[in-house]
């Protein structure tokens, strides 16, 4: 199935990019990780993106495909709560920024049915 191949390699590189992105600006994710989270921010930014870079990896390697594509759909579901708080705090920003941020949480439910039919395609 040639598609699935490609579906693969494209979920594994936006989580990898995705990853990376937690360490080259980690400011943007410290901004929406929940106060109510135990520990500094910055320590929960470097851990999400580690986790993000080990399952992009995981996805794009054939025989880690299905377990990695399983833990794609499982981050994408915690990180609702970070996508949430980023809605709520840019309430008062301009309109543009406010779209970006509510937008997000639709959103992860197309990530999420991705990561599981890749996990079915492995």
């Amino acid at each position: 199935m040639p598609g699935r191949p490609l579906s693969a390699r494209l979920l594994g590189g936006l989580l990898v990019a995705a990853g990376a992105a937690h360490f080259a600006t980690p400011r943007t994710f410290d901004a929406i990780v929940p106060r109510s989270l135990p520990g500094s921010r910055r320590s929960w930014t470097y851990a999400s993106g580690v986790a993000e870079l080990a399952v992009g990896a995981a996805v794009l390697a054939p025989r880690t495909r299905a377990v990695g594509a399983l833990a794609a759909a499982g981050l994408f579901t915690a990180v609702f709560p970070a996508n949430v708080k980023m809605a709520y705090d840019w309430r008062n920003r301009p309109e543009p920024w406010r779209t970006v941020a509510v937008a997000r949480l639709p959103l992860q439910v197309p990530l999420v049915l991705w990561a599981l039919r890749v996990r079915r395609g492995a």
